[in-house]
C-alpha cells in the first residue's frame, strides 16, 4: 500500500488543523473582555447572565418555560438476521444473530427571541443561527403500558418493535445562567444593542455551561487533536515499515516527530499572529464607532444653536452652553493631544429648564430627541472601545504573545476619557 503513508501523513495534517483552530477558539474567548449589559455595543462581543423572556415558550415533554427546546422520541427494535459467510476453502458457514437499534419516530422543538440579563441590564439576543449548548431536561425510556407511550408519542410503531420507547429533551429554561458570544449590533427599534447571527462573524455560541467550562473544552480538544494527529502520522510510518518488511527504526521515527512538532510550533505562531491582529482591528473599529457617532451628533449642532439662539441671547450661561455645542465639533482621536469630548444632555437640559417655550417648538423636540440618543450611543460606543482596547493591551504584555507581537510592532492603544453620557434605560415586561 503505497499510499499508506501519503495518508497518515494528510490525516495527521487535518488533527493539526482542528488542533490550531479549537486553540484560536479557545484564545479568542480568553482575549475577549466580558461586557456588561450596560457596554454591549457594535462588534463581536461576550456577555454572561440569565435567560429572560416576556413570552416563553413550555416545553414539550418537561413543561418547563424555555426560551429554546428540542425532543426527541425514539423506539427500539430489534430482529434476528441470518448470515451466510464462505472461508478460504469454499466452505459455507450460516450463523443467526440479533440487530437492535433505536429509530427516531418524532423531533421537534422551538426557539425564541430572548433576553441576556445581569446586574446593569437586558441585551436582546436572536438565537437562529447560533450554536446552542443546552442542558438536559427530560430523559426516560418506557413501555407501552406508561401512559407517556402514547401521550408523547405517535400512533405507530416501526418495524420488529420491541415496545420501548426513549423520551428526551434539551433547552434553556428561563432564568438560566448562560455564557453568549457574537456579534452585537444596534436594535432596529430604540437605541440598544442586540447580539444575532452575523455570516462574517468568528463565532456565534449561546452555552449553559460556564465561561471557563467552554474554554477548557476547547483547550482539551485542542490538545486532543495535536496527540492525535502525533500518534496517526508515527502509526503510519510503523506501518509501511512493516509493510516494506524493513525493522521499525527510531532515526525516522524522530525525524517524523520533530517534523510534526516543528509545523505545530509555526502554526501557532501564525495563529497567535493572526489573533492579535483580529483584537488590533477590533480595537480601530471599537474608536471608529465612537467617530462615526461623534460626527452624527455634529451633524445635529446647527439645528439645535439656531433653535436656541432666538430665546438665548441675553443669558450668559445659555450663551456657554451653546459654545460648548459650537466647540465639539468632532473626536480627538485616543492618544493625540486635544480635549477629551463630553456629554452636551445636561447642560442643553439646563437650558430647556430656563426657557420651557423651547420644548413648544417640533423642530427643538425632535433635535433634543435625537441628540440624546446619539450621546447614549457615544456612550455605548465609549464603553466597547475601552473594553476592547484594555484586552488588547494586556494580551501584548503577556509572554511569549508580546514577542509574537513585535513581528508586527504592535502597540497598545490608549483608552478614551468622557464625561457627563447618559445611558438609555431599556424597558420590558420580563416573565
Amino acid at each position: 500500500m503505497p499510499w499508506l503513508l501519503p495518508l497518515s501523513a494528510l490525516v495527521s495534517l487535518l488533527f493539526l488543523w482542528g488542533s490550531l483552530r479549537l486553540r484560536r477558539r479557545q484564545r479568542l474567548l480568553a482575549d475577549m473582555p466580558t461586557s456588561k449589559a450596560a457596554g454591549v455595543f457594535i462588534g463581536l462581543t461576550e456577555m454572561q447572565g440569565t435567560a429572560e423572556c416576556e413570552a416563553p415558550r413550555r416545553s414539550f415533554l418537561a413543561g418547563t418555560p424555555c426560551v429554546h427546546y428540542h425532543y426527541r422520541v425514539e423506539e427500539h427494535w430489534s430482529r434476528l438476521v441470518t448470515v451466510t459467510t464462505t472461508d478460504s476453502k469454499g466452505r459455507s458457514r450460516t450463523t443467526t444473530k440479533r440487530e437492535s437499534g433505536w429509530t427516531e419516530i418524532a423531533s421537534g422543538g422551538e426557539t425564541v427571541d430572548f433576553y441576556v440579563k445581569d446586574d446593569t441590564g437586558i441585551v436582546l439576543v436572536r438565537p437562529e443561527g447560533a450554536k446552542i449548548e443546552p442542558l438536559d431536561l427530560f430523559d426516560e425510556t418506557v413501555s407501552r403500558g406508561d401512559p407517556l407511550y402514547y401521550a408523547k408519542g405517535p400512533a405507530g410503531a416501526v418495524a420488529n418493535s420491541d415496545h420501548r420507547r426513549r423520551f428526551t429533551e434539551t433547552g434553556l429554561p428561563l432564568h438560566t445562567p448562560l455564557f453568549v458570544v457574537g456579534q452585537a449590533r444596534e436594535r432596529a427599534d430604540l437605541v440598544a444593542a442586540e447580539i444575532a447571527s452575523d455570516p462574517e462573524a468568528e463565532l456565534f455560541l449561546i452555552s449553559a455551561r460556564s465561561e471557563e467550562k467552554v474554554q477548557s473544552g476547547y483547550a482539551l480538544w485542542s490538545w486532543l487533536c495535536l496527540v492525535l494527529g502525533l500518534l496517526c502520522v508515527l502509526g503510519g510510518l510503523i506501518a509501511y515499515q512493516n509493510q516494506q518488511g524493513t525493522p521499525s527504526a527510531i532515526g525516522p521515527l524522530v525525524a517524523m516527530s520533530t517534523g510534526y512538532l516543528a509545523a505545530f510550533a509555526l502554526g501557532w505562531v501564525w495563529m497567535v499572529y493572526n489573533s492579535l491582529v483580529g483584537l488590533r482591528e477590533r480595537t480601530r473599529q471599537g474608536w471608529s464607532l465612537v467617530d462615526v457617532q461623534l460626527k452624527r451628533r455634529h451633524d445635529l449642532i446647527p439645528g439645535l444653536v439656531a433653535a436656541c439662539t432666538g430665546l438665548a441671547a441675553h443669558e450668559a450661561a445659555t450663551q456657554a452652553a451653546l459654545a460648548a455645542l459650537r466647540a465639539q465639533q468632532q473626536a480627538t482621536p485616543p492618544g493625540e493631544a486635544g480635549a477629551d469630548f463630553a456629554g452636551l444632555a445636561r447642560s442643553l437640559r439646563g437650558v430647556i429648564e430656563r426657557h420651557p417655550d423651547l420644548m413648544a417648538q417640533a423642530s427643538f423636540a425632535r433635535l433634543h430627541e435625537e441628540l440624546v440618543a446619539t450621546e447614549q450611543r457615544v456612550a455605548l460606543a465609549r464603553a466597547y472601545y475601552n473594553d476592547i482596547a484594555t484586552a488588547y493591551a494586556t494580551r501584548l504584555e503577556c509572554v511569549p504573545d508580546r514577542w509574537v507581537a513585535r513581528i508586527g510592532r504592535m502597540r497598545p492603544a490608549a483608552l478614551l476619557a468622557a464625561a457627563d453620557f447618559e445611558r438609555a434605560t431599556v424597558n420590558v415586561h420580563l416573565a
